[in-house]
């Protein structure tokens, strides 16, 4: 049974995700309160909950939890609380953590990386050129509400893809619905409408837990009209990732 981390394991998509995985991976749920586990073993008495922060706890710490595992999936992000303080420590620094920390396994037994980040998070002084107007103002808008995140966001993945000591892939969602997964996504280079329910959200990461022919890939996610398996399919073929552009 393939054994999975998932960090921040009591967010809203990464309890989705846990749901979807529990009947056929191992699953190490990381959080930060006690009070948590009771909603992770509502879903399976057989997640393993591990206390530890990715903002006070030390990377040897997330790597000895990292050991044996196939892949660690991050999901972990401050949610606007906090400041820019937090977001700092949680959506950049806390994902170098986990990223050094797969690095401290041994080579040859690290584990896969999938991470969880957002849409349109790029270099600020470039505009991707399928943009239309539509994107280039929600864009300059979503900057101007919440540029201190997307600049985290940013940082975070540009210091993902220059590694190249184990694999990693990136996900990156746009605005998150509650409402039903529709299992419809696009995948590639999108736009930044429609939004996106949590829960097709977490039926791509589960999908690319199980998809190491992802690796090397970031990948733009939002509400389609493609089942996720061809949209992933497709993507994976075509290989073009231009996140950073």
């Amino acid at each position: 049974m393939p054994s999975v981390a998932i960090v921040g394991g009591h967010g809203q998509v990464a309890l989705r995700l846990t749901r979807i995985l529990a009947p056929t991976h191992d699953i190490t749920s990381i959080i930060r309160k006690p009070e948590h586990i009771p909603a992770l073993q509502s879903i399976s008495p057989g997640i393993s909950p591990l206390l530890l922060s990715i903002e006070d706890s030390p990377v040897a710490d997330f790597t000895q939890a990292f050991r044996g595992k196939d892949v660690v999936v991050f999901a972990a992000g401050a949610g606007g609380k906090g400041g820019p303080e937090r977001t700092t420590q949680v959506d950049y620094e806390g994902a170098v953590k986990v990223m050094d920390a797969i690095e401290g396994v041994e080579e040859g037994q690290r584990p896969r990386l999938v991470l969880l980040s957002s849409i349109d998070v790029r270099d600020p002084e470039k505009m991707p050129e399928h943009y239309n107007e539509e994107d280039r103002q929600l864009s300059h808008a979503m900057r101007a509400a919440i540029g201190h995140y997307f600049q985290c966001k940013y940082e975070a993945d540009k210091n993902l893809a220059q590694r190249t000591a184990f694999k990693w892939t990136i996900v990156r969602p746009n605005g998150l619905l509650d409402t039903p997964g529709t299992g419809r996504v696009s995948i590639g280079r999108t736009h930044t409408k429609p939004s996106i329910p949590r829960d097709d959200v977490a039926a791509v990461l589960a999908q690319l837990v199980d998809r190491e022919d992802a690796a090397g890939l970031a990948m733009d996610v939002i509400g389609g009209s493609t089942p996720i398996s061809e949209a992933l399919d497709a993507f994976v073929q075509k290989g073009e990732t231009d996140f950073l552009g």
